[in-house]
Parts: structure tokens; sequence; C-alpha cells
């Protein structure tokens, strides 16, 4: 195999987190495997988006929390930059709901960074061998967690804002409707929660993990 063709076999990684730490320990793990290339890193969400558009990675390993682009906005754009482009999840949020909510936007691989390395390495080798990737924590979390209640994309908006302390008026504000389209939402809430007080909405949201300031679904 000439040198070009050996350059054409390596697979190229990006590494996206804004804690050098986490991308140094990232990159020797990946750099254990056999014909991997890490083209770039990125420590906040705009650089990210950027090499990938500029390398087309095989795998992107994307940090949940990105300063300047949230992370779902940098998991979409890395989508439409890069349709091939595996990605692997790498966040520090254990709430069920958060990580319903990543599997549910299609990422391929979903990490805690509290899991050892051998469950990076064993994530990473699903990735580049086509199959998708859940770590035994995440997995673990989500089998505890039980199904989850059906609820619509705007009922999540509104329990996300009543449990921050916004009143009806408030939130119909915020989300263009009326305040009695928000008491609907309201009721509708706590009938498929079955709870009774916005002190049980609260419980919930923060089991969800929709609380966290931080958060970037």
């Amino acid at each position: 195999m000439t040198g070009a063709d050996q350059q054409r076999a390596m697979r190229r990684v990006v590494v996206a987190d804004d804690h050098a730490i986490v991308r140094n320990a990232t990159r020797q793990i990946l750099l254990e495997l056999p014909s991997v290339e890490v083209a770039a890193e990125a420590s906040n969400g705009i650089e990210a988006i950027a090499a990938v558009k500029k390398y087309r990675p095989e795998l992107l390993v994307l940090d949940a929390a990105m300063p300047l682009a949230r992370g779902i906005e940098v998991f979409a754009d890395a989508r439409r930059w890069s349709p091939t482009t595996k990605v692997a999840l790498l966040t520090g949020f254990n709430a069920a709901g958060v990580l319903a909510d990543w599997l549910d936007a299609g990422v391929d691989g979903l990490l805690l960074k509290s899991d050892p390395p051998e469950e990076m390495k064993a994530c990473f080798e699903a990735l580049f061998g086509g199959a998708n990737f859940v770590s035994k924590e995440v997995a673990a979390i989500l089998q505890a967690a039980g199904p989850r209640p059906d609820l619509t994309h705007r009922e999540r908006e509104v329990l996300t804002l009543i449990a921050s302390g916004h009143a009806n008026a408030a939130i119909g504000e915020r989300l263009s409707i009326s305040a009695k389209t928000v008491e609907k939402h309201r009721a509708s809430l706590m009938a498929k929660l079955q709870v009774h007080s916005v002190a049980e909405l609260l419980t919930y949201a923060l089991k969800e993990g929709l609380l966290d300031e931080h958060r970037q679904l």
C-alpha cells in the first residue's frame, strides 16, 4: 500500500469538548485503535461545526455541553455537513429524560463521562464497525426509569417553564400562546403524569433533567 493509500485508509475523528483534559484522554483512547487519526479538536460548538465541515470525519466525539453552540445544534449541523459521520455523544448528565432525548435525536453512541475508558473504547469500535452503542450505565438508567409519558413537544416546553417558576401569563408570552392555552397544557400534564400540584411537576422535571441550566436539548 502506498503512502497515499494509507492516508485514505485512516479513520478521521474530530474530538469536541471544552475541557482539555477530556480531549486529551479521549484522543489517547482513540489512538489505541488501528488506523485512527484525530484530525481536529474543538473547544466550543462553533469550532466543532467548522471541523466537521472541513474534515468530514468518520466519527465525531461530541460533548453535550459545548460553549457558543448547543449540543443539539452541533449535532444537527454535523448531520447537515457530513451525513455519514457517526456521532458519539459524551455527557455528564445522567437524567433519564436527557439521555432518552439524545437517543431520540439520533446519536449513534451515548456515553457518560463517568464511564470507564474501556467502555469508551468499545463504543468507538462499535461505531467504526457500523453498529450503534449505548453504555451499560446509560442503559441501566433508562431501564430503571421505565417507559416515558407520551408528552408533546409543547407540553415539555410548558413543563420546563412551569418548573422554572414562570406564571401562565409569562409562559404564554414566551411561547406566543394564550394564558388559557397554557392552563390547558398544565391540566394535560398533570393528567398524563398523574400529579396534582406544581411541586410534583417540579419533582418530575428535576428527575428528567429539565431544569439544569446547561441542558443542551
